[in-house]
């Protein structure tokens, strides 16, 4: 799971918006907010800077170990 979705929407970016900022199609934007491509760590690095945050907070997944 990652935080592409939630902080593109922030950043009241479209998917079209955000995928010309950072040079891939908008359907790579969805498949990455999608679980369903996993992006180089080039892509991820650029992802993070135009939405303004670091790779941790947008793809790094925190367990809750409060169960």
């Amino acid at each position: 799971m990652n935080r592409v979705r939630e902080y593109r929407k922030k950043q009241k970016l479209s998917q079209f918006s955000l995928a010309e900022k950072v040079g891939v199609a908008r359907q790579t934007i969805n498949l990455i907010e999608n679980d369903k491509y996993n992006p180089s760590l080039n892509l991820c690095i650029s992802i993070a800077k135009v939405l303004g945050t670091d790779l941790n907070t947008l793809f790094w997944e925190v367990e809750d170990n409060e169960s």
